[in-house]
């Protein structure tokens, strides 16, 4: 029945999909419908017709898994479920559920919560059930590659694939090569709190989402009672899974605006050959040269003279007040020019220092950063000192090298970890002084990430703790515009191919999931399918559509659902695993064609649920 000659089918170099996303996409058998949306929204397209997709299995089961991978999923709504709560229910049940709901969509009400910020005031963040968050991803998963495809090249936040390195990364470019040393800062009040519904589903309409069911249903989303507060008549509540590609579909309008007074400013009088020609012409003109680059509602508008800054500064005001309906704080808002002082940015100082006759960009954490990173490290090392436990050790390496990681693309990041380290000192002292040791293991991260270290090593409960000055300097980079999740070329920047997996048989699992058995079940049975480049756990043989789903633990000895505890195998493995007559066990071996490793994998398997050994 199956091809002995392994050399013939398996492939050493075969690899799963690098980026958790694009694999989900591809277990559910929606890529291509997204990148079909992204391809018909860049040319134009307008639609009518997405409810369908939304409500579609595939799309409603990617949406299971994309929230369950996420830890807030565990966070509990008014109704107190979480994901847990839908775990071991059978995938026709949640499919029903969710459909029912959004064919007649009432909103649960949203939980409110307050979480500190860096400034010592508090943020509220609304926390819907777990039942509208699925329903919101749903949503989201659909309008994604549609805004995408209209959303500005320099809007970086909440978006796929860009970061806060790619903005700083622009700005950099910006006052570098094109010497714009004016930066104007605007801080909106209270943006989240203050988004008007109406001019919302106005935008989305403009750029092309005309399902009027799906507008429907998202009008009702945005007016969802908030516990203790009511119904809201303004604003996306942080917390929501779909605000953040709300938020930026409300400012993409800013973005383009500004843009295009010159850096997308289309002549009717001239056609040009470049990009440099176009703007040495609008250089003549009485248009003002400016770019902006965008995080969220954090933006800066980047221009040649203070002039030109300061009209831009009056004109951005005016227009967020007419057009959104949005007020700015004057005492946060205002002019600068790097040459003379920093610009904050993100948590970034960004200053322009003369070297060589000419001004280069010269950043640094700012104080408030700074501050955060302490105060991060120094809670962490109260409870490492009250509970003095290995776990407590990795959480403090995770805060320091999740430090290192963000700040890393700063000019001057050394200088500002030493400050750091000499600010902590007396911390260390007082809280490790017990728990310390001369000599200690060093994690393959450790090693990997600080290996060149030549500075006092640490070690707390015999483990080594990440020196706080052993962060290294890179440079930001730019964003690659090609990189995008919904073309096969942009995807193929972000990830090696996918490897020999049988796509039609993945398309084959998505649809006939096993019946009566729990949506973690099918999910996960997707997840093994991909992980195990689609050949069998123990043999390595190619599997069919008779795979079969062994549970390493048996469900009548406790086990249960989790990924961890399912392997995929071939049928004649999975009837070797659980026979027990000699006979039958014989036969199974001969018709397997095992070899002795192979048959120390069943047997590993076997003991586990209390068979003898082969």
């Amino acid at each position: 029945m199956y091809n002995t000659d392994k050399k013939a089918i398996i492939n050493k170099d075969l690899k799963p999909l690098k980026k958790d996303t694009l694999r989900y996409n591809e277990y559910y058998n929606m890529q291509h419908i997204f990148d079909n949306l992204y391809k018909q929204s860049k040319a134009g397209s307008k639609f009518k017709n997405l409810y369908n997709i939304i409500c579609s299995d595939e799309n409603i089961l990617l949406a299971y898994r994309t929230i369950k991978r996420n830890k807030g999923s565990m966070t509990p709504g008014t109704n107190r479920h979480n994901i847990k709560h839908w775990n071991n229910k059978p995938t026709e049940e949640y499919l029903k559920y969710i459909k029912a709901r959004l064919n007649n969509y009432r909103p649960q009400k949203v939980r409110r919560v307050e979480i500190p910020k860096a400034n010592g005031k508090m943020r509220p963040l609304g926390i819907p059930c777990i039942e509208d968050r699925l329903i919101q991803q749903c949503i989201k998963q659909v309008l994604e590659p549609i805004c995408e495809a209209k959303f500005h090249p320099h809007s970086y936040g909440f978006r796929p694939n860009r970061s806060t390195e790619h903005a700083i990364a622009y700005t950099n470019k910006n006052i570098n090569l094109d010497h714009l040393y004016y930066v104007i800062d605007i801080d909106i009040k209270g943006f989240f709190d203050n988004v008007n519904h109406s001019k919302l589903l106005k935008q989305m309409w403009s750029i092309g989402i005309r399902d009027k069911k799906v507008i429907s249903i998202i009008s009702a989303m945005l007016k969802a009672e908030v516990e203790g507060i009511g119904i809201p008549t303004k604003g996306v509540p942080q917390g929501g899974i779909l605000s953040p590609l709300l938020s930026n579909i409300v400012l993409n309008e800013l973005d383009w605006w500004i843009s295009n007074q010159w850096q997308t400013y289309e002549s009717k009088q001239h056609k040009y050959s470049t990009l440099s020609n176009q703007y040495r012409a609008l250089r003549n003109t009485n248009l003002k040269e400016m770019y902006i680059v965008r995080y969220a509602d954090d933006f800066k508008i980047l221009c040649k003279n203070f002039n030109h800054a300061n009209r831009t500064f009056i004109a951005t005001k005016q227009w967020l007040k007419e057009r959104l309906g949005l007020e700015i704080s004057l005492e946060k808002s205002k002019i600068t020019d790097v040459r003379r002082s920093n610009s904050e940015f993100l948590g970034f100082n960004i200053r322009a220092i003369k070297k060589n006759n000419k001004y280069v960009v010269y950043t640094s954490m700012t104080d408030k950063a700074k501050s955060q990173v302490i105060s991060n490290i120094k809670n962490q090392l109260i409870i490492l000192k009250q509970y003095p436990i290995n776990k407590n050790v990795y959480l403090l390496n995770k805060i320091i090298a999740g430090s290192h990681n963000y700040y890393k693309i700063a000019s001057d990041v050394y200088r500002d970890f030493d400050r750091i380290r000499y600010s902590l000192s007396l911390s260390f002292k007082n809280r490790l002084n017990q728990l310390k040791s001369k000599t200690g293991i060093k994690s393959y991260e450790y090693i990997n990430k600080y290996g060149d270290y030549k500075g006092k090593e640490l070690f707390v409960l015999k483990q080594a703790v990440y020196p706080l000055t052993g962060i290294k300097t890179f440079p930001p980079y730019m964003f690659k515009q090609s990189i995008t999740n919904y073309t096969a070329e942009g995807r193929n920047f972000i990830h090696a191919k996918l490897g020999y997996i049988d796509r039609n048989l993945m398309a084959y699992l998505t649809h006939n999931p096993v019946s009566n058995r729990s949506v973690e079940y099918n999910d996960n049975r997707l997840s093994r399918y991909s992980s195990q480049l689609g050949l069998c756990q123990i043999s390595g043989f190619p599997l069919d559509e008779n795979m079969e789903v062994h549970h390493v633990v048996p469900l009548n000895l406790g086990g249960n659902d989790n990924y961890k505890n399912l392997i995929l195998v071939t049928p004649y493995i999975h009837k070797l695993i659980h026979a027990i007559k000699p006979e039958t066990i014989q036969f199974y071996l001969e018709k397997s064609g095992l070899m002795n490793q192979e048959i120390k994998k069943v047997n590993k398997y076997r003991k586990i649920i209390g068979n003898e050994l082969i």
